[in-house]
């Protein structure tokens, strides 16, 4: 067979006048002949945990009917475009949220479904939030195993503290382990400098990327040659130091790595946004960006704090937000509660564009998502953690079916759905979370 076809260097730059433009991934780049040129590249699961605090009102989120013939209800509607990719997941209760301030354990239970005053020494992973979990198998590759991010900063919020637990269940989803929370970041410009390096613009990111290099073999071989000379204790520290650095100079070594041909890079953000709207378009904008790059391949973010004073006089909502959420079941504070939640899954539904409109390998990014949209609360003005509001969106590389409404009998632990999320992202090794009692079929 004769094959005439040349070969484009994945790198190929359009060039003129100073600038460098990269492009997308072309036909011409597959070597012709190979099996790559004949089946598209297996593209790499993305998980996403995206939580919003107050939960919902639950009549105007919650379809009526149950299976593929569902009416998109209220607060549900801005994400129609993505009807296919979506399962509402509805009748689930989270146990391990009950029995302390819910302000207080929400957010920390929601992706570990543990309770803080117990312990499963029999469960390895009893405690560890599924986000990192799933960073253990999957984030191994990239360059961050995973992110963490929000756009408010509420750690010191008496509401979101506790007097046993402190503040870190209430202020983050995200558990290394059963005691040790992830802080969550929320200025865009540290974001934008931790995924892509120091500096505003690609060439001030170039030439303080090689900067580091070398100050990080630096710090290495300075405090290696004072280890023979530390006692024992000395020498523990010195060790978890080196071990810092080491972990500090991997994750600069794979974004010297990382081959950005194709994926338009901004200039870096002045900071944090005075507009709640920009600011968080600006959060998913450099998550989706960190997916497409091959960044990272997890996601955890806090749409708002619990506990959030926000306002929205932008959708003609004036009232902080907490205190609109204690409606004392009110209909027209309610309605106004309807009308936030319904502006959040606006702001989600432009986040999913984003995805869509993203080509990877075959498909999508959304294609090959599994993205969770939900919240650790249900009635705000009752603070109980029963029946949730759940959605999944994206197919998970074709493991998730979508266009379906699972209505699960009252009562059904919220963990079997966060296991579930695990085994269709190819998670190996979790037969059990929390209090769980099995998959669900029929996502």
């Amino acid at each position: 067979m004769f094959i005439s076809k040349k070969h484009l260097s994945r790198r190929t730059m359009l060039r003129g006048m100073g600038t460098a433009i990269g492009l997308p991934l072309l036909d011409a780049m597959i070597p012709a002949g190979t099996a790559l040129a004949q089946t598209a590249a297996a593209p790499s699961p993305k998980l996403g945990f995206f939580y919003f605090p107050h939960g919902a009102i639950m009549d105007k989120w919650t379809p009526k009917t149950a299976g593929t013939d569902f009416a998109m209800t209220p607060i549900l509607k801005p994400l129609e475009k993505y009807r296919d990719q979506m399962t509402i997941v509805s009748g689930l209760r989270n146990r391990a949220a009950e029995g302390a301030g819910v302000h207080a354990t929400s957010p920390g239970t929601w992706l570990s479904c543990a309770s803080p005053f117990t312990v499963d020494e029999n469960d390895p992973n009893y405690g560890i939030s599924a986000d990192q979990i799933a960073a253990q198998h999957l984030g191994r590759d990239t360059p961050f195993p995973s992110l963490e991010l929000c756009t408010e900063v509420k750690a010191s919020s008496a509401g979101a503290c506790d007097p046993t637990l402190g503040c870190g269940y209430g202020s983050t989803i995200s558990f290394r382990t059963r005691t040790q929370p992830l802080p969550l970041e929320h200025n865009p410009r540290k974001l934008f400098f931790r995924m892509f390096g120091q500096g505003d613009t690609a060439a001030e990111r170039e030439s303080i990327m090689n900067q580091k290099f070398s100050l990080l073999d630096l710090v290495s071989e300075s405090a290696s040659s004072l280890t023979g000379r530390l006692g024992n204790a000395d020498q523990q520290r010195m060790e978890e130091y080196l071990d810092s650095v080491r972990d500090v100079e991997r994750q600069v070594q794979k974004l010297g790595q990382q081959d950005f041909t194709g994926v338009e890079i901004p200039d870096a953000p002045l900071g944090v946004p005075g507009n709640w709207e920009e600011h968080i378009n600006l959060m998913l904008d450099l998550t989706a960006l960190a997916y497409e790059a091959e960044l990272t391949r997890i996601t955890s973010m806090m749409l708002s704090a619990e506990i959030s004073m926000l306002t929205y006089n932008q959708i003609g909502i004036s009232d902080a937000y907490h205190p609109l959420s204690h409606h004392r079941y009110i209909q027209s504070n309610m309605d106004r509660c309807a009308i936030v939640q319904a502006y959040h899954a606006r702001i989600f539904a432009r986040f999913l564009d984003r995805l869509s409109s993203t080509p990877d390998g075959d498909g999508s990014l959304l294609d090959h998502s599994i993205i969770l949209f939900g919240s650790n609360m249900s009635d705000s003005n009752a603070h109980n953690a029963n029946p949730l509001p759940s959605a999944i969106f994206g197919k998970g590389n074709g493991r998730i079916k979508g266009g379906q409404h699972l209505a699960y009998a009252a009562d059904t632990p919220h963990a079997n759905l966060i296991l579930t999320i695990l085994d269709r992202a190819g998670i190996p090794g979790v037969e059990s979370l929390g209090d769980s009692t099995g998959l669900f079929a029929e996502v």
